[in-house]
């Protein structure tokens, strides 16, 4: 692991971070969500690999569970929600400039801009 961060809704991990992609696990606690985002630089493929959740992009929600799949243009506005019990983790792979400040948080649970 190259790096991590504990947030407020769960915890992300690095595991690659190489020029034009970058792959993370994130975990969703239960009961959180991720901030209303979207990206300039990059777009993103989710893979879910354990729980369930509902996912928005571009104001349209779906339930996505283990083995579902999405894809996050650039610009896409998504976030993801953990209504479960359980974790939500999900392996996210960048592609374009993976850059962390790379994120417009349009809505925020805890206050972050």
């Amino acid at each position: 692991m190259l790096d991590f961060d504990d947030r407020p809704w769960g915890r992300w991990e690095e595991y690659l971070n190489e020029p034009g992609y970058r792959v993370k696990r994130i975990i969703v606690n239960p009961g959180q969500r991720l901030s209303l985002q979207k990206h300039r630089l990059r777009s993103e493929h989710w893979a879910i690999a354990k729980g369930s959740g509902k996912f928005t992009l571009d104001g349209d929600r779906t339930e996505v569970s283990v083995g579902d799949a999405v894809f996050i243009p650039k610009g896409g506005i998504h976030r993801i929600e953990n209504d479960g019990d359980e974790f939500l983790v999900i392996i996210e792979t960048q592609l374009g400039i993976c850059e962390e400040d790379d994120i417009e948080r349009l809505e925020d649970d805890y206050g972050r801009s």
